[in-house]
């Protein structure tokens, strides 16, 4: 099956940098104020960004952010 022109053109490229450990990666956690963090940071640091492991907190603007699960 062939991807239509429309998914290709829009379709991000692009790898995200880890504010914490400045590594650059396909995915990151992001918050609405620019606030990115990777996969391995957030599993050091959840303990203290998040109290229900559905939601995680900005530690930059204090919004709420959620981890997807629900």
């Amino acid at each position: 099956m062939e991807t239509s022109p429309y998914r290709k053109k829009y379709r991000r490229n692009r790898d995200y940098e880890c504010v914490l450990c400045r590594a650059k990666v396909p995915f990151c956690w992001t918050c609405r104020c620019g606030f990115s963090i990777c996969q391995s940071c957030m599993l050091e640091n959840v303990w203290g960004m998040s109290c229900n492991n559905i939601t995680w907190d900005c530690p930059d603007c204090g919004a709420q952010n959620g981890f997807g699960n629900q």
